[in-house]
């Protein structure tokens, strides 16, 4: 009885030692990604501020929340960069939206980085490698990909 309650404790302990690391880990990455998410949202339409962060938490299963002053800054120095333009629609109520979309060059940073950074997880080598290690939980996911 002993070793189970020691065992347990170990067990609990692990799992909120592996929680708190992951809860870091997974802070910096999504800090890292807000702007490739941003501009995600706003690739094939415009779309104004609150229809691009429900597109982020939407697309990202909810684990990416964006909180609407870090959106309007980041558009802020997107716009100056000449990634992203805006023009101005009649909303249903009250004052016109800014609807952004991406510029050219928008366009083409958003690409360059997908090729470089995103689309290699799409090899066979890389997919079976992003599997997750348990096999419980292994079961659960159903990737496809081209590349078999």
């Amino acid at each position: 009885m002993v070793v189970f309650i020691l065992y347990t404790t170990f067990v609990i302990v692990m799992e909120k030692y592996i929680e708190q690391l992951l809860s870091g880990w997974e802070e910096t990455y999504k800090k890292g990604q807000l702007t490739f998410w941003l501009l995600l949202a706003i690739k094939d339409e415009k779309r104004y501020i609150d229809e691009i962060t429900d597109f982020v938490k939407s697309m990202s299963d909810g684990t990416i929340n964006c909180e609407e002053q870090s959106v309007y800054r980041a558009f802020r120095k997107f716009y100056d960069a000449d990634m992203v333009d805006f023009e101005y629609k009649t909303g249903f109520k009250g004052p016109d939206r800014k609807y952004y979309f991406l510029t050219e060059i928008g366009k083409e940073l958003l690409d360059h980085f997908i090729e470089r950074n995103i689309l290699i997880f799409y090899k066979k080598e890389l997919i079976d490698l992003l599997m997750p290690s348990n096999t419980a939980r292994k079961n659960t996911y159903k990737i496809s990909s081209n590349n078999e």
